[in-house]
């Protein structure tokens, strides 16, 4: 190899590793929160009720950090950002197990949901600028990373209370696992902080809110099955007690999954064509598991549901990431925004709909939500 290809290609997996580290730290992270959420809860003597107020104070924070992460990152750059931000991440954690009572909780979780959106927006604007160096898509990769750092989280979470380990010192051993992670990396990371400062409020152009729009349907239908797919199995399924959860276990491992492969398809048959059977697989997941809901069917829906989400989020920061009116972090602040009011509401409109009507019924409209990615990202040019 020509000795001054060596160098250019060594710092560019040298980055690629780096981001990807700390795609799976943030998913690490999370998954770590999400597995002790059945322990704190019995620690603190909360009811369901209870437990559910509190769990709101995280989209709180996430929601307060949307506008601020789009105007620091272009102040201090996504580098300077990301270290910060995956840190007090990493460190509330601590917080949650020293936690003592609800008044504690909710203030960590809403230090905990805004430090995860800017290490949300942080992270992708890095992969973006990885992304360039190569002739090829590969952001869906990296969060393929944050999926497998799910299953990872969640196993050692289950060792952990398998062990009788309290859930402070489980998140005192992942957050010095984040930090350790965070000092290996950081030389690694792209340093951008000369970045064009901008003014701190930005209205995206036309193409973003399509973007946002798109992220919006899809983050809807991906937080139905985040938070609905194990009482759909439950309640209209009955598939038996022991396997309730197998509907989202097999949605979660073919979204990890799709994530893993959809670069290919993207660099093979182009963005807007990946989005449109992205929406298509998504509607007719939820149509079959609406349709026919018995055990494999349903199963068989909520697989392609998983493989259609998979790759929609990442494939809509990528091209965000590419704006030619807004600096990356900025662009993929507005259109996260966007996306992640989808993902927010999701969880009430279908308690509603489904308190007016059926599930199943809650079910069909989410699945218009995948016809209109398909409509959207026809309409828009990608």
């Amino acid at each position: 190899m020509d000795t001054l290809v060596r160098p250019v290609l060594t710092s560019r997996l040298a980055l690629r590793a780096a981001v990807g580290a700390m795609f799976f730290m943030a998913g690490l992270c999370f998954a770590s929160w999400a597995s002790r959420i059945a322990s704190i809860q019995q620690n603190l003597g909360l009811s369901f009720a209870a437990l559910g107020g509190i769990l709101s104070a995280i989209p709180v924070g996430l929601m307060l950090s949307l506008p601020f992460s789009g105007w620091i990152i272009t102040r201090i750059g996504s580098r300077r950002l990301l270290v910060a931000a995956l840190t007090v991440y990493g460190s509330t954690l601590v917080g949650l197990g020293l936690a003592q009572n609800s008044f504690q909780l909710v203030c960590c979780l809403l230090l905990f949901g805004f430090s995860s959106n800017a290490v949300n927006i942080s992270v992708n604007t890095q992969a973006v600028a990885t992304e360039k160096l190569y002739s090829k898509p590969i952001m869906a990769s990296f969060h393929g990373l944050w999926s497998l750092a799910g299953f990872a989280g969640a196993g050692i979470g289950s060792l952990m209370i398998a062990k009788g380990i309290d859930p402070l010192h489980h998140f005192v051993f992942i957050s010095l696992a984040i930090i350790i992670s965070i000092i290996v990396a950081f030389r690694s990371l792209n340093d951008d902080k000369t970045v064009d400062s901008g003014p701190v409020f930005v209205m995206p152009d036309s193409s973003l809110i399509k973007l946002g729009v798109i992220a919006f349907c899809s983050m809807i239908c991906e937080g139905t099955m985040f938070d609905w797919s194990t009482i759909y199995f439950r309640d209209v399924v009955h598939p038996g007690k022991a396997l309730i959860g197998i509907g989202y276990t097999c949605f979660m491992l073919a979204m990890a999954s799709g994530r893993f492969v959809a670069d290919w398809f993207a660099h093979r048959f182009g963005l807007k064509t990946i989005l449109q059977v992205s929406g298509s697989l998504t509607a007719l997941g939820l149509l079959i598991a609406v349709a026919f809901p018995y055990l494999f069917p349903a199963i068989f829906g909520f697989i392609l549901v998983g493989v259609g989400v998979s790759s929609v989020v990442p494939m809509i920061y990528s091209a965000a990431g590419r704006s030619k009116t807004m600096a990356p972090g900025v662009a993929i602040a507005a259109v996260s925004t966007i996306g992640f009011a989808g993902f927010l509401i999701a969880p009430s409109v279908i308690g509603f709909i489904a308190s007016l009507a059926t599930l199943r019924a809650s079910f069909i409209l989410i699945a218009c939500m995948g016809i209109s990615v398909v409509v959207v990202s026809t309409k828009t040019k990608l």
